[in-house]
């Protein structure tokens, strides 16, 4: 399962979900606007930064629109 800690605007979190419907990925979508979201972000990460996902199946989680998208690309694209 595929978890994406998002806040509203950001156009980084922006780039990682049109990357995500472009590969038909579903996010459990985590918004800011929840403070409690926040802290369980804090918590697992580290820092309040987005966007922030967390891959279950492969025991992954990362920070950096970047390395977000070129690890669903890898990971969830035609060639994975």
């Amino acid at each position: 399962m595929l978890t994406l800690y998002v806040k509203t605007g950001c156009p980084y979190c922006a780039k990682v979900l049109a990357a995500g419907e472009e590969l038909g990925i579903e996010f459990d979508l985590k918004n800011s606007s929840d403070p409690a979201m926040v802290e369980e972000l804090i918590a697992r990460g580290g820092k309040r930064q987005f966007p922030y996902l967390v891959d279950s199946d492969n025991n992954t989680e990362m920070y950096e629109s970047d390395d977000i998208v070129e690890y669903l690309h890898k990971h969830f694209g035609k060639e994975a």
